[in-house]
């Protein structure tokens, strides 16, 4: 099975001859910038879902930790440590916020 696959892209000449003025290998060159440009995506994607949580997170930050693990089968007790982490409350227009002890 390949692990690339051929595709062709049109560009302006201008960034043709960017690209060749400081990489001999355009794929390898193109390739990378759309690398990094998915990774940013995917980081203000992440960071937008921060900032406006799936109101299920939000239900499940308000339930808490410890009464949801307690909700848990016995036998997956195991899995949370309620008494791990930082008590934190999500606030409209500032997001998550650490409580106090």
């Amino acid at each position: 099975m390949a692990t690339t696959d051929r595709v062709t892209v049109t560009l302006p000449l201008d960034l043709i001859a960017g690209i060749d003025r400081l990489e001999r290998n355009r794929s390898r060159f193109i390739a990378e910038a759309v690398e990094h440009e998915l990774v940013r995506r995917r980081r203000d994607s992440l960071l937008l879902s921060l900032g406006s949580p799936h109101p299920e997170a939000s239900d499940l930050a308000d339930t808490g930790l410890a009464e949801w693990g307690s909700s848990l089968p016995a036998e997956e007790e195991a899995l949370v440590d309620a008494s791990a982490g930082k008590a934190v409350r999500w606030i409209e227009g500032r997001g998550w916020v650490e409580e106090p002890a």
